[in-house]
């Protein structure tokens, strides 16, 4: 009952940051978006209990190869995959971490359209990323500002 109450106030939280964001992002200027500030994005996957193998080798055939395709396009400037080293409890557990540095936000719209160039066979690309998704047990992509902590405002 407590896990189910923490998901629940973390999902609402992450509502909220939600709204927050498309609310700051619709009051900037078009070409405040399109300007050559990196954008980060963090995608994190909480994976069921031994299927962490079989969900990376699906994120590794269909993810990657995207990620790579938009750094070579320059989209991306820099990706990292993280796995933790040790455990932690159920609650804080995850089992991937992908921090992804986008040239600028609007660089982060393309993955679509590399997935559809990379990718002609559809019914086994949804069929196979279906699967990868039935093996999350959460999953959050977060937008990570950098902030200077001498700066009077953050």
């Amino acid at each position: 009952m407590q896990m189910k109450l923490r998901q629940l106030l973390f999902s609402c939280s992450l509502l909220a940051v939600s709204f927050i964001v498309a609310s700051d992002s619709r009051a900037q200027s078009s070409a405040t978006v399109t300007q050559d500030k990196p954008y980060v994005v963090e995608w994190v996957y909480k994976v069921k209990w031994g299927h962490a193998d079989e969900f990376f080798d699906i994120f590794k055939k269909y993810q990657i190869p995207i990620l790579d395709r938009l750094q070579k396009l320059g989209y991306v400037t820099r990706y990292t995959v993280y796995r933790p080293g040790l455990h932690t409890g159920e609650d804080e557990r995850w089992d991937y971490t992908v921090l992804i540095v986008y040239r600028n936000q609007l660089a982060s719209t393309h993955e679509a359209d590399i997935e559809a160039q990379l990718f002609r066979d559809r019914a086994t690309l949804k069929r196979e990323e279906n699967h990868r998704w039935e093996l999350v047990e959460s999953h959050w992509d977060l937008p990570i500002q950098e902030i200077d902590p001498h700066a009077a405002e953050p």
